[in-house]
């Protein structure tokens, strides 16, 4: 999305922007983050921002000191493409001088004014530094020689006044003769200007309500799940309620603001003050998030129906993200000791297959899957039916392929599908919510979906070539290596795989492995699942 091409810039600020997009490391897939954009002020130390800055100590250690992930090339990386934290402030910053001579053109102080009045982290800290929005404002007003201060409001309609309040005032306008005070004409504006204040102060409430909520949670997923994808997602839902509460004016909500006169704050129950753990922290938060979510989808729509409309879409992302994020932890949690994944087929006969995984039972192989291709259904039940009577004699799980009907059956622990197979969705329904449901994915893309679908595990690969099972493409160890850079589900590296180049999974940053013939096809099964657990236990 080329923002760049939708605004006018002096040539300040297309060097502003242009060192700007050199900053990486705070920004999202749509280009750099507000972070950047403050630095790329700075280095133009002439213009009327940087000053600005540099009146209220403002320097770029500081900035870089606050974030230490930001990096710089030489390169502009972005050209032309703003964050959703930019492309907000700018949004904003265009709708707060949009009585101004149009077009506008931004210069460097217009940028300085979006982060002031940005609703992110960055507006945050410039504005706890002393950079008042408000005087900044007035001054760029006083330089271009427009108009400082509201313009003069003859007939105000802060909201959509009740039929009541509009029929007084229609009453009222039609008998000049009679003075506002002792007709009572100016009532329907005093009732509606004092709603406009009551529904600012809900929403103002319900904004920092959600901000702290999915702070909390973001915080949650990032230190606690050490999980990037979630982080991210829980990022970018932040940084969309950022840019939609943009369009409700900073400054209304904060001249409605009565944190003294709120009857709220000397209200709370002993639960508000006591959690048990962090699972706990989390739970409470979401349920924070989407409450205030709620409510200002119900009383945004007092203003603009298509504001609510957004913040309910937000309200359903942050439903899934919570399913994620808590799917995440409990299956960590459930598989935590689960290492070694073996797949075996339904063998000749039922006494060999018995035998089989009897054997790797015994050796303690944590999961077994029945994959078998060539049995008719009613074999493959029967099968099923004995790994399940084998499995419960230890702690080994058993989990059935590509067919959750069977799985439901013979009560597996769960079912694995591939990508042409039934979805996560559809498989759960089928085998319940306490059955695990895993996903084979072959790239990080179906990686990252199959944890927001509520996936318990993934199997990912092939890592190497296999001999059973075909494949046109290998992402091999690279993508081994991007899914645990970023991904906190239990993940199984799949495909290939052999104590010989065992090393190179661990190294990929994988301790979880699902094997067949590296296991099935060995001389002694046994020995070859004790090996290959014993690897996995060291590098634990």
């Amino acid at each position: 999305m080329q923002h760049h091409l939708q605004r006018q810039f002096t040539a300040g600020a297309e060097r502003v922007l242009s060192e700007a997009a050199r900053w990486s490391g705070c920004g999202d897939s749509n280009g750099f983050g507000a972070p950047s954009l403050l630095l790329g002020l700075l280095a133009e130390t002439e213009c009327r921002a940087a000053i600005v800055l540099a009146r209220h100590g403002i320097a770029a250690a500081d900035v870089q000191k606050h974030w230490p992930r930001l990096v710089r090339s030489e390169v502009p990386l972005q050209p032309g493409r703003f964050g959703d934290e930019v492309e907000q402030s700018l949004s904003t910053v265009v709708a707060r001088l949009g009585d101004d001579p149009q077009p506008l053109v931004l210069a460097t102080e217009h940028l300085l004014l979006g982060l002031a009045l940005g609703e992110h982290e960055t507006g945050d800290w410039i504005r706890q530094r002393g950079v008042d929005y408000n005087s900044l404002e007035e001054e760029i007003r006083r330089q271009y020689g427009h108009p400082v201060g509201p313009p003069p409001v003859e007939d105000p309609q802060p909201l959509a006044l009740p039929p009541e309040a509009r029929e007084e005032r229609t009453s009222s306008q039609a008998a000049p003769e009679s003075t506002p005070l002792e007709k009572g004409s100016w009532a329907p504006r005093r009732a509606a200007l004092a709603e406009q204040i009551r529904v600012l102060r809900v929403l103002d409430a319900a904004v920092n309500r959600g901000r702290e909520g999915l702070r909390v949670v973001e915080d949650y997923s990032r230190f606690v799940l050490d999980d990037r994808h979630l982080t991210d997602q829980l990022k970018r839902l932040r940084h969309e309620l950022a840019a939609l509460v943009g369009r409700i004016a900073l400054g209304d909500r904060l001249a409605a603001r009565e944190t003294q006169a709120d009857v709220g704050t000397s209200l709370w129950t002993d639960a508000e003050h006591r959690r048990e753990d962090a699972a706990g922290v989390l739970a409470a938060n979401f349920t924070r998030l989407q409450e205030s979510l709620r409510s200002l989808e119900e009383f945004g729509k007092l203003i603009d129906p298509s504001l609510a409309g957004e913040f309910e879409t937000l309200r359903y992302r942050s439903y899934t993200l919570q399913r994620a994020v808590q799917i995440t932890e409990a299956s960590g949690n459930r598989l935590a000791d689960a290492r070694l994944y073996v797949l075996i087929d339904g063998r000749k006969t039922a006494e060999e297959f018995e035998e089989l995984a009897s054997t790797l039972v015994e050796a303690g192989v944590d999961v077994l899957q029945l994959r078998d291709k060539w049995l008719d259904d009613r074999q493959l039940y029967g099968r099923a039916r004995l790994l399940r009577q084998i499995t419960r004699r230890g702690r080994t799980l058993f989990v059935m392929n590509d067919r959750p009907d069977i799985a439901a059956l013979v009560h597996a622990d769960g079912v694995h599908v591939g990508q042409e197979e039934l979805s996560v969705k559809d498989a759960r329904t089928i085998v319940g919510p306490e059955a695990l449901v895993g996903v084979s994915t072959h790239s990080i893309e179906e990686a990252r979906r199959a944890v927001l679908d509520g996936a318990n595990y993934i199997g990912v690969g092939p890592t190497f070539a296999s001999e059973t099972k075909e494949f046109d493409q290998l992402p091999g160890l690279p993508l081994l290596r991007a899914v645990a850079e970023e991904i906190r589900l239990p993940a199984f590296a799949i495909g290939g795989i052999t104590p010989k180049n065992l090393p190179q999974v661990l190294a990929a940053g994988f301790t979880r492995i699902a094997v067949s013939r590296a296991v099935t096809a060995a001389a002694d099964p046994a020995v070859a699942a004790r090996t290959l657990s014993a690897c996995l236990q060291k590098a634990t």
